[in-house]
């Protein structure tokens, strides 16, 4: 039970995709201007992370791997994970029209956010089991999630400050974007 908590610990805190890893940039940047935008993809991103382990972990162990096309796992788990963003769109624009369309264009980049597809390359380079595989994801979707949420209230409070000129806009927000990430870099030594 340990395992499980430290690996989920070190998924969301310590290893954090986004604020660590610098991966799946893009929707962290263009989706945490709002809160309600910024948690709706988040919980996308966590959906994705999760249903695609459950689906890449056994096809890699049980028919890429024993068959020796170990090479074709990056090609197989970007088809798996663009069955789940296509269905969490679906889903989205069907039941929940104003978050589909406050997502935009990042929702279907989830198929190429690097942060889901390193989960998955990472479950598999770890030779964490099935269990241990699924707690990463949970906990890197969680620390995207959270990433997300933070920076969301970051960017809201950068709305209402008087930024120099030539900060305005990008600079700023990639500068606020770094202060976020040194914060994390505090958990390094906890585990």
């Amino acid at each position: 039970m340990k395992e499980f908590f430290v690996i989920l610990f070190s998924a969301i805190l310590i290893d954090n995709f986004v604020l660590q890893k610098f991966m799946g940039i893009c929707p962290f940047l263009g989706v945490s201007k709002k809160i309600k935008s910024a948690i709706g993809m988040g919980f996308a991103v966590i959906f994705v992370m999760v249903c695609a382990t459950i689906v890449t972990w056994p096809v890699y162990n049980y028919i890429l791997a024993p068959h020796g096309l170990e090479y074709l796992r990056t090609v197989a788990f970007i088809l798996i994970i663009a069955l789940f963003v296509q269905l969490v769109e679906m889903v989205l624009k069907r039941f929940v029209p104003p978050l589909y369309k406050a997502l935009g264009v990042y929702l279907p980049l989830i198929t190429t956010n690097c942060a889901v597809l390193g989960v998955t390359l990472i479950n598999i380079d770890k030779s964490l089991g099935f269990g241990y595989a699924l707690t990463n994801a949970l906990g890197g979707g969680l620390g995207f999630t959270l990433a997300l949420i933070l920076f969301s209230g970051v960017r809201n409070r950068m709305e209402n400050t008087d930024v120099p000129e030539m900060f305005k806009g990008v600079p700023i927000t990639l500068i606020a974007a770094a202060i976020v990430s040194l914060s994390f870099m505090g958990f390094a030594g906890v585990i």
